[in-house]
């Protein structure tokens, strides 16, 4: 199963210079909950910005894969070169993390996204890839205080 996680405001936007663009503790704690000791795949740049979050300690997740065109080698990740092949073959309960550019290659794939509608605006420069949502079915939401966490699944 592919689960596509983010956070996005009014106007789609995920980031900013490739930083969260707000700090918000609820969005944290439900990221941290979904992908926790899970297997994560995100792209390079995702990875730098998680990498000067948690410095020296290890991320909390039970494998990594970091999605990147160029010959890279990650002491804590392994390399995916290409993507589509990776996602076509996958047999692993995956949970794609970021950025816009791994979330539009990955959408095809997703069985599930859980999606964090913060209910707000913010300054940024990087946006989620706009899609048709309605090929995917509402199964729960919840709301806590500016936000929307939902949970939604392909529609077969």
């Amino acid at each position: 199963m592919i689960t596509l996680i983010w956070a996005m405001d009014e106007n789609w936007l995920v980031g900013k210079d490739s930083k969260l663009p707000w700090h918000i503790k609820e969005d944290l704690k439900y990221l941290k909950s979904k992908t926790n000791d899970q297997i994560v795949l995100m792209g390079h740049i995702t990875y730098m910005s998680m990498k000067g979050y948690y410095k020296d300690k290890p991320f909390p997740f039970k494998k990594v894969y970091v999605a990147n065109l160029e010959d890279t080698t990650y002491k804590d990740a392994t390399l995916i070169k290409d993507i589509n092949t990776f996602l076509a073959n996958n047999k692993e309960n995956l949970f794609v993390i970021g950025g816009p550019t791994i979330y539009r290659l990955s959408l095809p794939y997703a069985d599930r996204l859980l999606i964090t509608y913060i209910l707000n605006r913010y300054e940024g420069n990087i946006y989620f890839p706009k899609f048709d949502l309605n090929k995917f079915k509402l199964l729960n939401y919840k709301t806590e205080n500016m936000l929307i966490f939902s949970e939604y699944e392909r529609i077969k």
